[in-house]
């Protein structure tokens, strides 16, 4: 198994075990669905995002507060659009 692999197994089980119901559906779900697409940058996005507090990632996502710019970028785009998708749903 590559190296690439191994951190998409990780970052998916972090995800998922998050603390939180709503984290964990939330980052589980995005990691389910955007983890293997994702290159060696991409993943280093998400898992800065990943290493961040439940309550900071929910109230950035939500734009209750702005994110830090280190942690900006497509990724981030990313989650924030699949949780517009899934709130819609």
């Amino acid at each position: 198994m590559d190296d690439l692999a191994i951190r998409r197994k990780r970052l998916l089980y972090q995800s998922r075990h998050r603390g939180t119901q709503e984290s964990d559906l939330l980052l589980g779900g995005f990691a389910q669905a955007h983890l293997e697409r994702f290159d060696g940058e991409e993943l280093d996005q998400f898992e800065a995002l990943v290493g961040q507090t439940d309550a900071d990632l929910m109230d950035w996502i939500s734009d209750r507060a702005a994110a830090p710019n280190h942690l900006g970028g497509t990724v981030f785009d990313l989650l924030v659009t699949f949780k517009n998708i899934l709130i819609e749903h």
